[in-house]
């Protein structure tokens, strides 16, 4: 199974994709979009929908996973963060990808087993799970793998297995 991991944002966005076979995970490629500031913001959209939408095409995942929308604070950055993931859903859809979404609480448990774990134990345990030499950078590739392999995991499970078969009705 090959799994795309995306951390959305509209300044970086955080892309990985892995090969999950045998209970072993092996990262195909990782890398950011990214957007520059003062760059007209529906430009900043069409960059990150283009670009998202070649690596997906060139790499033809089995299943795109993302990270839900979590903001407790700034609700100006909430919505530019859902509208960028806005174009990266339609960059998934328009190649008929599924996706499957994640909370932060279920990628920190999947990767560390722990769901309070603080990031740099989510990035070491990415690296460890990937056996990269180092942490990707920028944090966004990396929480984007971890995304993934949160993807990975759920996939075989029996729960995803009911819930794949009751959408399916």
């Amino acid at each position: 199974m090959v799994v795309f991991g995306i951390d959305p944002g509209y300044a970086i966005v955080g892309w990985g994709a892995i090969s999950f076979q045998a209970n072993t995970y092996k990262a195909l490629g990782f890398g950011a979009v990214e957007t520059q500031a003062h760059t007209d913001f529906n430009e900043r959209l069409e960059l990150i929908y283009d670009e998202i939408y070649a690596i997906l095409k060139r790499c033809r995942p089995d299943a795109v996973s993302i990270e839900k929308l979590y903001f407790q604070t700034n609700k100006t950055t909430a919505i530019k963060v859902a509208q960028a993931r806005g174009v990266i859903l339609l960059a998934a859809q328009k190649l008929r990808i599924p996706v499957f979404e994640y909370t932060p609480l279920q990628v920190k448990t999947a990767v560390t087993g722990y769901g309070k774990a603080k990031k740099p134990q989510v990035m070491e345990m990415t690296r460890r799970l990937l056996n990269l030499p180092e942490v990707p950078k920028p944090d966004d590739t990396a929480d984007a793998l971890a995304i993934a392999i949160c993807h990975a995991q759920a996939a075989g499970s029996d729960l995803r297995r009911l819930i794949n078969q009751q959408a399916t009705r």
